[in-house]
């Protein structure tokens, strides 16, 4: 049973880990809050979803070239350097929001562009994502990988009520006032870091070093499909968008139904995550990751069957299967960052996580478009169905061409099962060897 609860030996064993799992749950928590403040004080001055929707779109945006630019930035500069500039500017956007809202008449054009220059402060989370594999062995990263799952999950489920609180209550201006405090404790917890530059950080000119960084996604099979089935997942089998047509069309129930389909797949997420203790020790990652992804399209496929189930509330079924899809997804999660993790070397750390960020914020938006036009098309519950049945055969078919993803491990090899011929290391990026001198001192920086 000890086994099944979550692991957190890497707070116990590495100081530094502990200060960066204390500020992202904080800046989480703060996120959440500008994550609910901003559309809903952008509605209140214009009455428009159209303008809440260019506000997301400017997010999207210059969170996407934020991400990317900072996959370059912290590969060639001190990670902990980037991420306090970061965080210091994240919570200079939120005062200047917090004293928007107390003007008696709130400039909408500088919420936008308090919004935007927000959305570029995305460069630290390639740098707060490159520094894990420096800060925690080898054998953690699987835990470290449920923790930072964890802190996401308490921030999504906590932030959005106290912001709902708080603009009830005392209202935006305390609630951004809140979101600057936030990122002002972040910025004071990191400041203890050590100093974090990049083993063997590039001096290439950007555009050389994104190509290096692509080079090595391309390149190495485990990285590239880790990506390609967490993509494949985002594009088939993302039913979000589709949830308030399901409880009007297919359930035939009203908007307070619709809470719990949102609810349901954060509620299974957490369940995984507090019991992921055994992510820690499987030996085949791969295997359990593919096999996690192709039960998330299982989940996703009955969701759309649900109200064809032969006895019981179709409602409770529906909940029922998103509950085991964001426990899947969460699985899925721990792994995929570990793995990354793990087979990345470490100037190229930035990079790689910039790609599976970037990937993050552009992969919804696309699964969203291909939903509701199959929706279009088939119908809500059909094309969930047909979209959790494509993630399956996707994930199958991953698997069958990229067999060193189906070996990867975060354990080394017993002495019993020789490596095949040919392959890489499982769960060791595919690069030349390493003078023995290198090694060792990548050795030593894993430690």
């Amino acid at each position: 049973m000890r086994s099944l609860i979550i692991d957190v030996s890497p707070l116990r064993a590495s100081p530094e880990f502990r200060l960066v799992f204390a500020a992202r749950v904080v800046s989480l928590f703060g996120i959440a809050l500008t994550t609910v403040g901003v559309p809903w004080q952008v509605y209140a001055m214009t009455h428009s979803s159209l303008d809440v929707s260019l506000a997301a779109a400017l997010v999207g945006g210059t969170t996407l070239v934020g991400t990317l630019a900072g996959g370059v930035v912290s590969d060639r500069c001190d990670r902990r350097v980037v991420i306090l500039t970061c965080r210091a500017m994240a919570a200079l956007v939120f005062t200047v929001l917090a004293v928007n809202a107390a003007l008696p008449s709130p400039q909408l054009w500088l919420l936008y562009l308090c919004v935007a220059v927000n959305g570029a402060t995305a460069v630290s989370q390639s740098a707060l994502m490159a520094v894990t594999p420096a800060i925690v062995r080898r054998e953690q990263l699987a835990a470290a990988g449920a923790l930072v799952a964890l802190s996401t999950q308490i921030g999504a489920v906590v932030g959005p009520s106290v912001a709902g609180l708080l603009i009830a209550g005392p209202g935006l201006t305390v609630n951004f006032a809140l979101c600057a405090a936030a990122s002002a404790v972040t910025t004071g917890l990191l400041w203890f870091l050590p100093s974090l530059p990049p083993q063997g950080g590039t001096t290439a000119h950007p555009l050389s070093a994104i190509r290096e960084g692509a080079a090595f996604v391309a390149r190495n099979r485990v990285v590239r499909g880790v990506l390609l089935i967490d993509a494949a997942a985002m594009l088939f089998a993302l039913p979000q968008v589709l949830f308030p047509q399901v409880v009007v069309e297919v359930l035939g129930r009203g908007p307070e139904v619709a809470g719990l389909l949102y609810t349901a797949p954060a509620i299974g997420a957490m369940v995984a995550a507090l019991t992921s203790g055994w992510t820690t020790t499987v030996r085949r990652t791969g295997r359990v990751l593919l096999l996690a992804v192709a039960l998330y399209g299982v989940a996703i496929g009955l969701f759309g069957l649900s109200p064809l189930a032969p006895v019981g509330d179709p409602l409770v079924w529906a909940c029922a299967f998103l509950v085991v899809a964001g426990a899947s997804d969460m699985v899925s999660e721990i792994l995929r960052r570990a793995l990354l993790a793990d087979v990345t070397p470490d100037h190229l750390q930035g990079r790689v996580s910039s790609v599976w960020l970037a990937q993050a914020t552009v992969g919804p938006s696309a699964g969203g478009v291909e939903a509701g036009v199959a929706s279009r098309l088939l119908g809500p519950g059909p094309a969930i169905a047909a979209g959790g049945g494509v993630c399956v055969v996707a994930t199958a078919a991953l698997a069958a061409l990229l067999p060193p993803l189906r070996r990867a491990s975060l354990q080394p090899p017993a002495p019993e099962e020789p490596l095949p011929a040919g392959d890489p290391l499982p769960g060791v990026a595919e690069h030349a060897p390493l003078e023995p001198e290198v090694a060792a001192h990548e050795a030593d920086v894993r430690r």
